[in-house]
């Protein structure tokens, strides 16, 4: 470890990097990687269980026992390439490697930190390694905030974990519209050509504008609510762009359900569109995302038959104290997660016209189209045929993510909701949240579509909490 080139640096990593990203072992490059002996006991002591914590934690001890299986024991103190097993692709494979704590390391702590608790004998093997090494760049990482101030405190160089980073500030995160300026006829109408197709009218054009747009992004003119597009395809420097079905009138309700804003006609658009097998909705709360979705979904399970039925499942994170384990099924277990659900579901099938019969007949319908799935019992499922609605997605991370879109089978639809304003989950923030992961990386596909609601529309009460609270 002495004999060092210069500019390689030592990254000491907490126990919650790893549990919160297995392959972060892999993930810093030319650089070398400290584990001190007290993560590995953290590890150990949080294997077990069906949590992604403890699954974290038994794929992070089978990604070193594989380092380890051709190493010499006396060779482990001088490093374990990190290259030879790494999951990643050649591109990305790193070319430090990694260093496990074998001896004791005295650095003087202050007395108010007790060597015996986890975090104090992590900060405690840093300092020894800085003290050791000075010519070195000694770095901790660590997802724990009130860990990087206690570095701090003690001299010690900290940084957060921020390789699953989606983006660097959340304002950069796809909106999914763009507002075209006064002058954009002007610049792309030399080419332009239009025509119809079942009473759809379709655009050609091509312009400066054409390069920044993204399949499925919806456009409108500044100053003109009456011009309201979506890119259908790009190709050579020329887009082709539809004009957008009108949600707001009457006549074209979605199960009684009219858009109240450009941004919620823009939504029911794309939850509409068959040719769009995945969809995310952003917005702060009483922008609709429940109510469209579920107007969308009925629509076109009971009325148009497209899917056999709407199953709904979201994270169980408790906003305040965890009210304990819930007696029942798996339905029934998940009903007082549901509140959005119902809340929504009532709005979708009241009227004053209907008799108690006819409600009750009603909610018997439903309750035999509409499921509620818990999120522990996903993995290995396959979905056929199902119109699949994720909320609270803001809450998930991006491995849990992927698990759950990659259920989808032939002619499954999955919409994810959130705000990512509201996240409830230890670790994730609003740049490394899976929704925002899932709405980055699908951006650019031809069979997603993506909307962040701007305007509330629940109470004026509702929207004036949001806007000063």
């Amino acid at each position: 470890m002495n004999d060092t080139p210069p500019g390689k640096r030592l990254f000491v990593l907490d126990t919650n990097v790893l549990m919160h990203d297995p392959t972060a072992l892999f993930r810093f490059q030319e650089h070398d990687i400290y584990l001190p002996m007290v993560v590995l006991e953290e590890l150990d002591n949080n294997k077990k269980g069906h949590s992604e914590v403890a699954r974290n934690a038994r794929q992070a001890s089978r990604f070193m026992d594989e380092l380890m299986s051709d190493i010499a024991t006396a060779e482990i103190q001088n490093g374990i390439p990190l290259e030879q097993n790494s999951p990643l692709n050649s591109a990305k494979s790193p070319h430090g490697c990694l260093f496990f704590q074998t001896r004791i390391m005295d650095a003087a702590l202050p007395s108010t930190l007790p060597g015996s608790k986890s975090d104090n004998t992590i900060l405690g093997t840093a300092l020894a390694l800085q003290q050791e090494q000075p010519g070195r760049s000694v770095t901790l990482v660590s997802k724990d905030t009130n860990m990087r101030i206690k570095a701090a405190i003690l001299g010690i160089h900290s940084e957060d974990y921020r390789n699953d980073q989606v983006l660097e500030d959340v304002e950069l995160l796809y909106r999914g519209m763009q507002e075209l300026g006064g002058d954009f006829w002007e610049q792309h109408s030399q080419t332009m050509a239009s025509w119809q197709e079942e009473g759809r009218t379709f655009y050609r054009l091509s312009g400066p504008a054409v390069e920044n747009w993204y399949p499925n992004e919806f456009l409108s003119l500044e100053g003109d609510d009456n011009f309201q597009a979506v890119v259908r395809g790009i190709e050579q420097g020329e887009a082709i762009i539809e004009t957008v079905r009108d949600y707001h009138s009457p006549g074209h309700n979605v199960w009684g359900i009219n858009a109240r804003n450009r941004e919620q006609n823009f939504a029911l658009n794309i939850l509409m569109d068959q040719e769009i097998d995945f969809v995310t909705l952003v917005g702060q709360a009483g922008t609709g995302k429940t109510l469209l979705t579920l107007a969308a979904g009925l629509a076109q399970t009971l009325d148009q038959n497209l899917y056999n039925e709407v199953i709904m499942t979201r994270v169980t994170v408790p906003v305040g104290e965890d009210i304990g384990f819930l007696p029942g099924t798996e339905e029934e277990k998940m009903t007082p997660w549901m509140g959005a659900l119902m809340d929504n579901l009532e709005v979708l099938t009241q009227s004053e016209h209907n008799s108690e019969w006819e409600r009750a007949a009603t909610q018997e319908l439903l309750n035999k189209r509409i499921k509620i799935r818990s999120l522990n019992f996903m993995r290995g499922r396959t979905f056929l045929n199902k119109y699949i609605i994720i909320d609270e997605a803001q809450n998930l991370t991006s491995k849990q993510m992927k698990t759950l879109i990659t259920r989808a089978g032939p002619g499954t639809k999955v919409v994810c909701l959130g705000n990512i304003a509201q996240i409830d989950t230890p670790y994730l923030t609003e740049t490394n949240s899976g929704l925002t992961y899932v709405v980055d990386h699908f951006k650019n596909w031809e069979h997603s579509g993506h909307i962040t609601l701007l305007r509330g529309e629940r109470s004026r009460l509702a929207d004036f909490a949001s806007e000063v609270l």
